[in-house]
């Protein structure tokens, strides 16, 4: 009642929770509605305001709350008072109730009410030291403070008491949907919650950032979010104020959990499929195998038009450089694209940020979720295995040969290694990642013939201990089975919370793999405290990035040779033990570096297997692992993406028309697109223009100039340079003069100044190429070759800028 007569509020308490904001926040946002000027106070002492409260009452109640942190340091920040303002009077209540769901309800507080017209003298006190230090001693909350103190933010330590945990848990607001049974250990019911799917922890802050970025007119983003945040939910809740949704992800399973999450936070029913024989074409949400959707025959009219989904989702969208990802992406025009993924860099893929045009809208790494308690800890242990020696292991492509890795793994010698670590933990619920069908089926019959109740889980013609991948996490879930040995079956798209050891039983090649499977374990479970994690350590090829994958410091050449492992630094609560054997194995294989050609090599034939095609310079800059980009940027005459053309002539894989370009005018105008100068995008759509959509111009009027830089700048992340300007801020309403004022005085006047041999200025035009081309223009390759410098360039440029990007946001 107080809130809906007050005219005016004041608040002052030393912490908000998420739990709390949520109890207030429909009363507050009437109150705000009826013009109610609302003032708030709150404190960081100690970590205990959430961010999560933070973000929720500033998106909810927006710039009409005046919302602001204590800010003198090292001062604890005690007080809790709620002031109510109206035409004749005034009240306060003042005691011991912070905004949280246990203060709000259940928790033993006290608080007194009184009104100003009979104790004036108490109530001015109150209310004259809260305006002192609400006006001298706080900081307002914009987003960049919320975003500081959300990155800076871990769980209070403060909870050393079982009591004081279960307290802190209730508070998080743990939900349990309707109907289920929820059996504490001791067999007495707990209570139960209905499940109002509302959003939580990560979810409520990315939810504000995504609304942002809209504002800001970005039609697309890339949430990173580690591996049990609840990524599927919040595309959900994001989605809810469009008409028509479509997921895309890799795995059946994937979409049957997708839709479940969508049905319950949009209360759906209208829902469908889109692979194998479901082709549902006319529902509210469609859910689909990129595998089948993907294909050409159903990229047309006769099944979508491209603007049928408002709103697009790419589910562990590290996986949406491959083909029929980007089909899709080429072809559908929605409102907005959504990316997810918790794994967004690869030491052995593409830099997944390009696929959103490097709008990072919201990171949580591995790292930070771990230290806000919204995933459990780990203790990592590093078996030394000496029992497979890799050094005898044919390679294939970049990769160890299947039969000869799996002899050396299905060896007595190694299961009995496996075993013996594996008892030495109370481990219930285990789950191990092996190479094939064959190992799975080899370590499963083998822990069988020691007493464990296990199972084998992989796709294909099934062995004697393979189960099915539903039947076998329900058994392991229910205690029936204690391991289950999987095959690229439980990475992504398996929710088991209860799991408590992970095994890693196959050389570790990938960052994205490797925290996929660790992921797999560290969901938050009642009966969990952290995650026990064998991985089996041979001298396999990148032994040594684990320690890297595990901690905080950056995989290079100079953090390898120099870096203890057992130094990492790690998430809080979180352990790794390295055998001695090991730490001399990284440091010997730190030493080591081998030959840059021989890498460059190796990994453009690896690309070029995994694709199924000759990789074009844009895609070998993007799938090559940064690192070895890094190596290869600093040694000019090694740069193979200097001078393309020469490199695919030493691979032996020019053709015979191309090979007419090399050495050529038309080869030398080539390599000049590649290696022109960029210190904003500006070129780009003037060389487009040329280009003119394959049908290339030797001379382009001002009208040819004039549509290109329009088309190129109405895309968002081309417009960054033309934003970052104060003279371009407006140049959505620049006139034709204004544009061609721009076009003269930069691109054009930089190309006649540093490739004066290939562009000439002509009466009539803007610009025009030489004559030297003329024979060139209708060549395919020459076409090709033209496009794909430009896209390699802007690629290049836009990963700069971001890692720049990235660079100063760490400094600071």
């Amino acid at each position: 009642m107080s809130i809906k007569k007050a005219q005016s509020i004041d608040i002052i308490v030393s912490f908000l929770m998420e739990s709390g904001v949520k109890l207030l926040l429909g009363d507050l946002k009437e109150a705000i509605n009826r013009g109610v000027k609302i003032r708030l106070l709150t404190g960081n002492y100690l970590h205990i305001t959430e961010p999560s409260a933070l973000y929720l009452i500033r998106e909810v109640l927006g710039e009409q709350l005046d919302l602001r942190l204590y800010n003198v340091p090292n001062k604890s920040f005690h007080p809790k008072a709620y002031m109510f303002h109206g035409e004749s009077d005034s009240e306060i209540y003042v005691g011991s109730s912070n905004i949280s769901r246990g203060a709000l309800t259940k928790s033993v507080e006290w608080n007194y009410r009184f009104n100003k017209s009979s104790n004036p003298v108490d109530f001015n006190h109150f209310y004259d030291t809260f305006v002192d230090l609400f006006q001298h001693h706080s900081t307002p909350v914009t987003d960049d403070v919320l975003e500081a103190y959300s990155k800076s933010w871990s769980k209070p330590r403060i909870f050393s008491k079982p009591q004081e945990q279960a307290d802190w848990d209730a508070e998080q607001g743990v939900v349990v949907p309707l109907g289920e049974e929820n059996t504490a250990e001791d067999g007495r019911a707990e209570r139960q919650v209905i499940n109002l799917y509302e959003p939580r922890g990560a979810q409520i802050e990315a939810l504000y950032a995504l609304k942002h970025t809209r504002e800001e007119g970005w039609d697309r983003g890339i949430v990173v979010a580690a591996t049990g945040i609840g990524k599927t939910y919040l595309a959900a809740f994001d989605s809810q104020t469009y008409k028509r949704v479509l997921f895309v992800a890799h795995r059946e399973e994937i979409l049957n959990q997708a839709e479940d999450s969508f049905k319950k936070v949009r209360q759906i029913e209208n829902t469908g499929f889109f692979y194998n024989d479901r082709k549902d074409t006319e529902a509210e949400a469609t859910f689909a195998l990129v595998q089948t959707l993907g294909k050409e025959k159903y990229l047309n009219q006769a099944f979508f038009a491209k603007d049928t989904f408002d709103y697009i989702v790419i589910d562990e969208c590290h996986h949406a450089t491959a083909k029929q990802y980007e089909a899709i992406r080429n072809y559908f025009k929605p409102k907005f694209w959504l990316f997810l993924t918790a794994t967004p860099t690869r030491l052995d893929n593409e830099d997944v940020f390009e696929i959103a045009n490097y709008n990072t809208v919201y990171e949580v790494r591995l790292q930070e979720a771990i230290n806000k308690d919204w995933l459990v800890p780990f203790r990592y242990y590093g078996v030394y295995d000496d029992t497979v020696n890799y050094d005898e292991i044919a390679m294939r492509n970049g990769k160890y040969d299947t039969e000869a890795l799996d002899a050396g793994l299905m060896a007595t010698q190694r299961a009995d290694l496996v075993l013996k670590h594996y008892l030495k933990y109370n481990s219930k619920r285990a789950m191990g990642f092996c190479s094939s069908k064959a190992h799975a089926e080899y370590m499963a019959n083998y822990f069988k013939q020691n007493k464990i109740k296990v199972a084998a889980v992989y796709s294909g013609e099934q062995g004697k201990m393979a189960m099915d991948r539903v039947e076998a996490l329900d058994k392991l879930e229910k205690g029936e089975l204690q391991v289950v040995f999987s095959v690229d079956m439980f990475n992504e798209g398996v929710d088991v919370p209860s799991i408590d050891m992970v095994l890693f039983l196959r050389p570790t090649e990938s960052e994205v793999i490797f925290l996929q499977q660790l992921g797999r374990g560290l969901r938050k479970h009642k009966n969990k405290e952290y995650l026990i994690v064998l991985d089996f350590i041979g001298n396999y090829k990148k032994a040594n990035l684990i320690p890297f994958l595990l901690g905080t410091k950056a995989y290079t050449e100079q953090e390898k040779r120099k870096e203890n492992p057992q130094n990492m630094a790690l998430p809080e609560g979180c352990l790794i033990d390295f055998d001695f054997r090991l730490i001399d194995l990284f440091k010997e294989m730190g030493k080591k570096q081998r030959d840059l050609r021989d890498c460059i090599l190796e990994a453009y034939e690896v690309i070029k297997q995994d694709r199924e095609e000759r990789p074009t310079r844009t895609v070998l800059y993007s799938h090559m692992e940064q690192e070895l980009y890094a190596r290869m940027k600093g040694r000019t005459k090694e740069n193979v993406l200097n001078d393309y053309l020469s490199f695919l002539k030493e691979t032996g894989d020019l053709n015979k028309e191309e090979e007419r370009l090399l050495g050529s005018r038309a080869g030398d105008f080539i390599n000049r697109i590649e290696n022109t100068d960029m210190s904003r995008t500006y070129k780009m759509p003037l060389l487009l223009s040329f280009y003119n959509e394959g049908n290339i111009r030797l001379k382009v009027t001002e009208d040819d100039v004039l549509q290109s830089y329009r088309n190129f700048y109405d895309t968002e992340s081309n417009n960054i340079d033309l934003l970052q300007d104060k003279s371009g801020q407006d140049y959505k309403n620049w006139d034709d003069k204004r544009w061609m004022k721009l076009i003269k005085d930069n691109p054009v006047k930089a190309l006649l100044n540093s490739a004066s041999d290939f562009f000439r200025q002509e009466e009539g035009y803007v610009l025009t190429l030489d004559e030297c081309l003329l024979p060139f223009l209708e060549l395919e390759t020459f076409k090709m070759h033209f496009k794909d410098a430009i896209d390699y360039r802007l690629t290049k440029y836009y990963r700069e800028r971001f890692n720049k990007k990235m660079e100063k946001k760490k400094k600071e």
